[in-house]
């Protein structure tokens, strides 16, 4: 969607996609058994410069890096969410910090939701999994500039009820006049309380009321998830012009040199990781 181009919370001071910047954990949440939403400021009181879809190079020192998805919007203020899921040496690390430890960042890198090709679209945000954290930044810019956006629909889903991340968030967007939201469960554990869908979040796809040629989609979440939510927005009308996706790649260095992001000719952490589906070559490589 975006030309090569590598951004950096130090502005034009290249360094800055090399030398991390020292931010101070603000505060600590806990969404689930496995994920945690980290609120980083940074010391500088300078603001991130990210945008929706973006993500950052966070390391720990003597402990290493990884590339966390940025899950809050830049209308919010001069902080930053990470939602951060404990699968290995860096997350588990951070989940031991507390609010005043510090951390290092690297970025902002990667292409983002470009809001300007969305604005006076119907929008259908779809997400699974670990995709609400990306996506919630979309979402959270989408509701503080509403008015620029025609109707939002939300789907969300997750593999149990407590999978589910954001609870209150969801259960706001759910009442809210400004978005159709609507989230759905693969099972329900017996004795488990649920007062949402259950079933596999393509089933919310074909009943919903699309006009394809003034909706966009954006779709974030597992790889398994993408072939069958494509195949229905394709059979509701959409075109690939009119399909966004966030993918997955394990990235290293965030500005294309390591290799290990590579999909086909592609780079996932400098022509990705947004893509409109259309520039996608190889499809089944990709997703």
């Amino acid at each position: 969607m975006k030309p090569r181009a590598i951004s950096s919370v130090h502005g034009a001071d290249s360094r800055g996609i090399y030398e991390p910047v020292i931010c101070q954990v603000e505060s600590i949440r806990e969404l689930t058994r496995t994920e945690k939403v980290f609120r980083l400021v940074r010391t500088d009181g300078l603001a991130f410069g990210h945008r929706p879809g973006q993500f950052m190079q966070v390391s720990i020192f003597g402990i290493g890096e990884a590339p966390i998805s940025v899950s809050s919007s830049p209308t919010r203020g001069d902080y930053l969410e990470l939602a951060v899921r404990k699968v290995g040496k860096l997350t588990s690390a951070m989940h031991n910090l507390t609010s005043d430890d510090s951390v290092g960042l690297r970025g902002p890198f990667g292409t983002f939701f470009d809001a300007s090709a969305l604005e006076g679209k119907d929008l259908l945000l779809i997400s699974g999994g670990c995709g609400l954290a990306p996506m919630r930044s979309l979402i959270q810019y989408v509701e503080d500039r509403r008015s620029d956006f025609g109707r939002v629909t939300i789907l969300y889903g997750a593999k149990s009820p407590e999978d589910v991340l954001y609870k209150d968030e969801l259960a706001k967007w759910r009442r809210s006049e400004a978005f159709a939201c609507e989230v759905t469960v693969d099972n329900v554990p017996n004795g488990t309380c649920w007062d949402g869908r259950l079933g596999l979040i393509t089933k919310l796809i074909p009943p919903l009321p699309i006009d394809p040629v003034r909706t966009m989609a954006v779709v974030v979440g597992p790889p398994v998830m993408y072939r069958f939510v494509i195949a229905e927005l394709l059979a509701k009308g959409l075109q690939d012009i009119h399909i966004i996706v966030s993918l997955e790649r394990h990235m290293k260095c965030g500005i294309g040199k390591c290799g290990h992001c590579a999909i086909g000719p592609l780079y996932c952490c400098i022509d990705g990781p947004v893509f409109r589906l259309d520039t996608l070559p190889l499809l089944n490589e990709m997703i």
